[in-house]
């Protein structure tokens, strides 16, 4: 039971959209366990759940993808992020269909979860998505690399870069980032703490990964092809702040 004097005022606000009363109330019962989380209102169809965003501003939603028609979380998920791009949204299905789930991602959702998770895992990825510290999880990552070979493999194609960046480890990620953004090499080693041979030694591993030969080309590439800026969006990626 939630402690009677929980600060609501502090809480996470969710808000759960899914067609079947029985996983409905399952869901509300689970998040409502924890006491960061204060189920603001549960729906059963898309356009519900765009009229209670509006009227709760939730600060996460678990949508399901199919309730009145296949791809009604979709659109719904659509037209929420149009008007309240700080909403994060957590995409639920019954199986990982990645057409789906990748056409989720390009929309902006920030996560998804099948829906026979546990509650721990339910829990987790709704405050992960809710403080921005969901990095880019393997099993997205090899959902990102399966569209990838659906595409042709050309060096300027957006989701090769992209699929580049996901083989990327976190902490080359990270420098990545940076140096995109104008920092200079002394700079991000005080910044992260480490000897200039040791950022020498992941600036080698980016380039090794990209197959080019200087990180002038490999910036100029994930800006002209806002890859960080999909990550950060669609992922909810704050890789300036990761660790």
């Amino acid at each position: 039971m939630r402690a009677l004097h929980a600060d609501r005022s502090k809480m996470i606000k969710v808000l759960i959209a899914e067609d079947m009363p029985a996983l409905l109330k399952k869901y509300q019962r689970l998040l409502e366990k924890d006491g960061e989380l204060e189920v603001v209102a549960a729906v059963q169809n898309g356009y519900e759940a765009v009229m209670k965003t509006v009227l709760c501003q939730p600060d996460v939603i678990l949508m399901d993808i199919e309730m009145e028609t296949r791809t009604a979380g979709l659109d719904a998920a659509s037209q929420i992020l149009s008007q309240y791009p700080q909403v994060k949204i957590i995409i639920l299905t019954s199986y990982e269909d990645d057409d789906n789930v990748f056409q989720a991602f390009k929309l902006g959702v920030s996560d998804y979860v099948l829906k026979n998770s546990g509650q721990e895992e339910l829990i987790t990825c709704v405050k992960d998505a809710y403080y921005g510290r969901s990095p880019i999880r393997p099993v997205i990552a090899e959902k990102i690399r399966r569209e990838f070979q659906r595409v042709k493999q050309s060096e300027d194609s957006f989701l090769y870069n992209l699929m580049l960046v996901t083989q990327l480890t976190q902490t080359e990620i990270d420098i990545l980032d940076l140096l995109r953004q104008g920092y200079e090499r002394p700079e991000i080693c005080a910044m992260r703490c480490v000897e200039m041979t040791t950022l020498k030694r992941h600036i080698h591993n980016i380039l090794k990964k990209f197959d080019l030969d200087s990180m002038a080309e490999v910036v100029k590439r994930v800006n002209d092809l806002k890859i960080y800026d999909y990550l950060h969006n669609v992922k909810n990626m704050d890789l300036k702040d990761a660790k």
